[in-house]
């Protein structure tokens, strides 16, 4: 089995250019609700970069914490977009965005990643949809932590342990993101180093599948996470310590706004490996 290494986003700016060049990365990751369509350029793309890299789809729809249920024809799309990939790992966020403006009225998307509370009503509805979802799928679902900029009144379950919980009784996976934990860190007036690594030391180190690092802007009081630059310092500060605490794991680049040339993914990569395994990084240089 190949070591865990880095990846990067792999988005349409840099469609032609990474076939071309074929750089020596990890995987490249894709949002899946991009390739839904049957046929279509999109599709044959990203059926030709499969042939160059492990492929991680990672989704913004399933909106798996809704308590109006899953959208069966979204579910639909991914399970034919798996099946034709087979990625290497499927993954998606612990939120919702799916729910009804009044009784009785039709259920409407929130195209958003809504916080969900941490309760045990909501993790009785993530559980019932993960499991709902690994079923169709038949493979383990990844489930990311948020960035989130709200928090319910009524939440009583500890961030951290909420996962534990949903990864034990689900038997899906955690996809660690390190910069949403500082963002939210950061928001919430708590130190942007130490509260993180307070989550990753609580969290089963065994569920964790892959990690992203990502940029964000704190230009100005409320800090967003927009993957739109370098991964901040207090980021690799987390993510070294959260390699030293599970060892290494598949890592991802975001980078989804004001995206840079392809040079700059592959050198945040490189970065990224070199935490991973100092000797491989330099094939990423």
């Amino acid at each position: 089995m190949n070591a865990p290494s880095a990846g990067i986003g792999w988005r349409q700016p840099h469609y032609a250019e990474l076939i071309e060049r074929r750089p020596a990365i990890g995987f490249i990751e894709v949002h899946s609700e991009n390739f839904f369509a049957d046929g279509g350029a999109a599709l044959a793309v990203l059926e030709r970069g499969r042939t160059l890299y492990p492929v991680s789809l990672h989704g913004v729809g399933l909106a798996l914490g809704s308590a109006a249920g899953l959208d069966a024809w979204h579910l639909d799309r991914l399970a034919r977009l798996v099946q034709r990939i087979d990625p290497v790992r499927v993954s998606d966020h612990a939120s919702f965005a799916r729910g009804s403006l009044a009784a009785g009225t039709p259920v409407v998307h929130g195209n958003d990643l809504l916080p969900i509370a941490f309760t045990e009503t909501s993790l009785d509805i993530m559980v019932r949809h993960v499991l709902q979802v690994q079923e169709c799928l038949r493979r383990p679902l990844a489930v990311e932590n948020l960035s989130a900029y709200l928090r319910w009144a009524d939440d009583s379950i500890d961030e951290a342990e909420f996962f534990n919980a949903l990864t034990r009784r689900a038997g899906c996976q955690l996809l660690l993101d390190v910069n949403n934990l500082v963002v939210n860190a950061i928001n919430q007036g708590a130190d942007p180093v130490a509260a993180p690594c307070a989550f990753i030391d609580a969290i089963d180190a065994a569920s964790v599948a892959e990690i992203h690092l990502a940029g964000y802007d704190d230009s100005s009081a409320l800090v967003i996470d927009d993957h739109g630059s370098r991964v901040h310092a207090p980021v690799w500060q987390v993510y070294r310590h959260a390699v030293a605490r599970l060892g290494a794991r598949p890592t991802l680049i975001e980078w989804d706004t004001a995206i840079p040339p392809l040079d700059v993914l592959l050198d945040e990569a490189a970065l990224a490996q070199q935490v991973l395994s100092p000797r491989a990084a330099e094939v990423l240089a």
